[in-house]
Parts: structure tokens; sequence; C-alpha cells
């Protein structure tokens, strides 16, 4: 098979490869990570005029890609420079439920998020939900929400929040959950920095008034649509680890061989060439992962979240070890702040948490496996 970029795909690598190279260096990443929303406005409009948001979204939605492999290329390069601008949580998980379920008045925000102007953000997590898409103890009853949200990703830095909550069934039905888009103004947050960039919030949602016009879709029909989001959300995912992989990888190379000890690059000791060896094996696999999760996004929703499951699983294994054998060669350099190794490692390590970890992975491949 041809794994080759199509030439589409090939010139938007290019320019976000290009662009990132010139504009997010390691004291750029720190300002905004000592800022305080964690992200800078600024390149987020950069990113939007260069067409990279709308990369991530279908024609028929005003975008030009949205595919699989769309995904891929964007957040491998955004994984790759450490980007930590919330565009997972805007473009894949609130654009792409707005996409998928919005009524007409709803997608006119789509422009909006193409353009740059809004961020959206999606709070689905509850403190007792762990990974499980269907536990949803919020509910929806008398126009009011009630319940309490847990680290809701982007939402500190969002316009609107999509809220899911449950209209019917019990607290594990997939059936009776909806969505509602509600201005962040109306909301009570307490916000958090997440390791390795980007901010978080709990959301106390103590009967907050919402009109029936703020849901997304029909009532209590979310589940599927929240189930595509998260595929989506989990190739973004390990593309952008795979990308942060890579750097990882060539940085330890770098420093191989300039770093001497003896009287020689410490790159010629066998041992570390061994090591070296054992990283780039892992890097080969985790691409090949990724490509599978991004090559079956449009497939039926068993395929699709076997794949998807699977490339989480080898990540979060692989991401670990590639994480852990760069700093271990680098000695302590790896771990300060100025270096860019500290702050990839720590993405890395923190993406493995993201939609599932390597446990909960293993154990949905293998019950989506099962006959």
């Amino acid at each position: 098979m041809n794994f080759e970029l199509t030439e589409e795909r090939q010139m938007l690598q290019d320019t976000l490869r290009r662009f990132l190279s010139d504009k997010y260096d390691v004291p750029t990443r720190n300002a905004i990570l000592e800022s305080d929303t964690g992200m800078s406005v600024d390149l987020w409009a950069q990113l939007a005029e260069l067409g990279i948001l709308g990369a991530l979204f279908s024609e028929d939605d005003g975008g030009f890609g949205g595919a699989g492999f769309d995904i891929a290329v964007v957040f491998e390069e955004l994984g790759r420079a450490g980007v930590v601008e919330p565009i997972l949580e805007t473009c894949i998980l609130g654009g792409g439920l707005i996409a998928s379920l919005g009524n007409e008045t709803q997608k006119g925000l789509l422009e909006s998020i193409i353009g740059g102007e809004t961020r959206l953000a999606l709070a689905h997590g509850e403190p007792r939900s762990r990974y499980d898409l269907s536990r949803v103890e919020t509910t929806y009853a008398a126009g009011k929400l009630t319940g309490h949200k847990a680290m809701s990703l982007g939402a500190p830095n969002a316009d609107h929040v999509i809220i899911s909550a449950r209209e019917s069934g019990g607290i594990d039905d997939p059936h009776g959950i909806s969505l509602f888009l509600v201005p962040v103004s109306q909301l009570e947050m307490r916000t958090t920095p997440i390791m390795g960039g980007g901010t978080a919030a709990d959301i106390y949602l103590n009967g907050v008034s919402v009109s029936e016009g703020k849901r997304l879709g029909a009532a209590g029909e979310a589940f599927a649509h929240l189930e595509t989001v998260f595929a989506a959300a989990i190739t973004a995912t390990c593309a952008q680890t795979l990308g942060g992989m890579e750097s990882a990888t060539r940085l330890t190379v770098e420093y191989l061989q300039t770093r001497k000890q003896f009287g020689k690059a410490i790159g010629t000791f066998q041992a570390l060439q061994h090591r070296l060896s054992d990283m780039l094996i892992e890097l080969e696999q985790a691409r090949s992962a990724v490509i599978g999760a991004a090559g079956y996004l449009g497939a039926d929703t068993r395929l699709r979240d076997r794949y998807a499951s699977a490339a989480k699983n080898l990540m979060g294994r692989a991401g670990r070890m590639i994480a852990e054998e760069a700093v271990q060669m680098h000695g302590g350099i790896a771990m300060t702040q100025e270096y860019e190794l500290a702050h990839l490692t720590k993405r890395i390590i923190m993406a493995d948490h993201m939609f599932g970890d390597t446990d909960h992975h293993l154990e949905r491949f293998i019950a989506l496996s099962a006959a």
C-alpha cells in the first residue's frame, strides 16, 4: 500500500511545519505557559489564517479536509512543535459535535470557529465516570442543568461549552444522553493548568437555566455522536504524541552526537546505540498505529473503535518508553524548562491519560475483538 501523503496534505504539512519552526520556539512556549490564559490569541489567529483549523472540517462544513489523514497530518506537526493551544478541544470535539448535530443556526458557528473568532469546549467527563462515555449523572430537567463536570479540557478559554446531560435512563445507559450548547458566561467553573500545557476546568451546574433551543440534535440521542468525536480525538491525540516522540528522538540523537565522555561522543558507545535503536523501532510501530487509526476513522463503528483503541494502547506504551529513554540518555538537562525535551516528555506522558489510558484501551480492544 502507498502511505505517502497526497499533494494537498504534503503542502499542509510543509506549511504548518515551517510556520511552527519560525513562530513556536521554546521561549515562546514558556511565555505562553506562564501566561494567565495558557494560550496565545495571536498564534491562534495566525493558525486560522493559514487554514489549519479549516483542514479539520469537511467541505460541507466550510473547511477543506476533515478526514482521518487530515487530522493526523495537522496533529503530528502540532505534537512535533509542542503546541499547547486548544485546537483539539475546539475543532475536533466541540466543532465535530456542532457539525454532526447542530441545526442551521448552530452550524453558523462553524464559520467563526474556522476563522479563529470562536472557541469551543466539551464538558462530558464527571468525577465518577472514569473513561466510560455512557456514564453521565448530570441531568437536564425542567429547563435546568444540574451536576458536576470534571476536567473539561479547554473550557477556560472557550466562548461556548457543550455540556452532556441525561434526560432519561440509568446513569450508565447510552440512551438518554443529550448535549447542550451553553455560553461560558452562564457557567461557574474552577480552572486548573494541565501538565504539559493547556487548561481545564471543573464546571459546577447548580440548576443552570438552558432552553431546549440550545440542545444539539434530538433529545437523548447524543451517545453515538460522542463516540464518533472521541474516536477522532483519540486519533488526533495519537498523532500528536507521535510528533512529540519524533522530536524527543531527534533531540536524543543530536545530544548523543555532541555530548562527549572520555574524549569521544557518547553516541559511539554501543550500549547507548542499542537503546536508541529500540527507540527508533518503537517510533516506527507508533507511526503504523497512527496510520491505522487515521485510515479507519471513517469505517463502521466497531472497526473504527478497534483501530483507535489499538493505537491508543500502543502509543501509551511506546510513548512512555521513548520519553523515559530520552530523559535517561540526556541526564539532568532533560528536566530543565529551558530545554525542549522537558516539555515534550510531559506531553507524551500526559497524553496516555487523555480519552482512556493503556489499560482501558487494552480492555476495550479485547471486547471489540470478541466475536
